[in-house]
């Protein structure tokens, strides 16, 4: 199992695919990577060379932005929306979906679990509530 920039690759994999378990890189990313570098991306994690791990984790250091340093920079992202009371900063800070999506049935994924609010009527129900 390689282990580049910190994150532990699956070997059983091709390195096209293996690749994207690298916060940061996806599919095409990937393929543009295993082509810089000259590697097939049909080939097996498990059968890159050090040499081949060697330029995979120089070529990401030097020209991708992937995993802390880009968690850091979308919290950062976020906390500015948040700082200068935007749109989206609000409906981070609330938790609601900030991409105009509808709330009023979905959205359960970003609202989480029910919660109903309002006043029980039944005073047996109230002491069961407490």
């Amino acid at each position: 199992m390689p282990r580049i920039l910190g994150v532990d690759i699956p070997g059983k994999k091709k390195t096209s695919i293996a690749l994207t378990y690298i916060y940061g890189i996806g599919n095409t990313s990937a393929i543009e990577i295993c082509e810089k570098i000259n590697v097939s991306p049909d080939l097996k994690a498990d059968d890159l060379t050090p040499a081949h791990i060697a330029q995979i984790t120089k070529l990401l250091d030097g020209t991708y932005e992937v995993e802390g340093d880009l968690r850091r920079q979308l919290t950062l992202s976020i906390k500015r929306l948040q700082a200068i009371g935007s749109y989206r900063g609000i409906r981070h800070r609330r938790s609601l979906p900030c991409r105009g999506q509808r709330t009023k049935t979905n959205a359960r994924t970003r609202k989480g679990k029910k919660r109903t609010v309002g006043a029980i009527r039944d005073k047996a129900a109230r002491k069961g509530a407490k």
